[in-house]
């Protein structure tokens, strides 16, 4: 069940993987106010810190744009360390009264590293380097796992793949998918 309010844009679903040194970062392009889709061509994804990072939001749309400007300047802040930077923003966060209300997941991901940042603060990284968010992101992370074992596809085709898997299966999820790769 979709427990999103009927009055906010939401954007969904995510997917980022790291996998045979390279790292590629997916989105569907579907944008949503309560089950009507308002765009289908949406960009949810970024490249941050010249260009060595990936970052892709799902949730309430004016959310995660906040999010990722507060994550930027932590980037700044910090010369580029993702784990740093991901740490300090999830404790403003959890500290910041006008954060905590924030209706938003980013996922973010280098060449070492991949993170999801939660709503709640809480970050969290993956054991295989596969995250996954928004509502077609349980389907995407499935299909990924299952062709990081059983295929010989790159990140970025593994990515696209999984994506458009979670589009046949998730109705808040498209198949005008967008990839990064670093």
């Amino acid at each position: 069940m979709h427990e999103y309010e009927s009055n906010k844009i939401y954007a969904t679903t995510i997917l980022g993987i790291r996998h045979k040194g390279q790292v590629a970062l997916a989105g569907d392009g579907q944008v949503t106010v309560g089950a009507t889709v308002m765009k289908g061509s949406a960009q949810k994804l970024r490249r941050l810190y010249n260009n060595k990072i990936l970052g892709g939001f799902a949730g309430a749309a004016a959310d995660a744009f906040t999010l990722f400007e507060r994550f930027e300047e932590k980037l700044e802040r910090y010369s580029g360390n993702l784990p740093k930077a991901a740490v300090e923003l999830a404790k403003d966060w959890r500290s910041d009264r006008y954060l905590r209300r924030l209706e938003a997941l980013l996922a973010v991901l280098d060449k070492n590293n991949a993170f999801i940042i939660s709503g709640t603060g809480d970050i969290i990284e993956p054991d295989d380097g596969i995250a996954a968010i928004g509502s077609g992101g349980p389907f995407a992370l499935a299909a990924a796992r299952s062709l990081v074992k059983y295929s010989n596809l790159t990140a970025e085709e593994i990515a696209r793949e999984a994506l458009k898997t979670a589009s046949e299966i998730c109705i808040y999820t498209n198949s005008n998918i967008n990839v990064e790769v670093l």
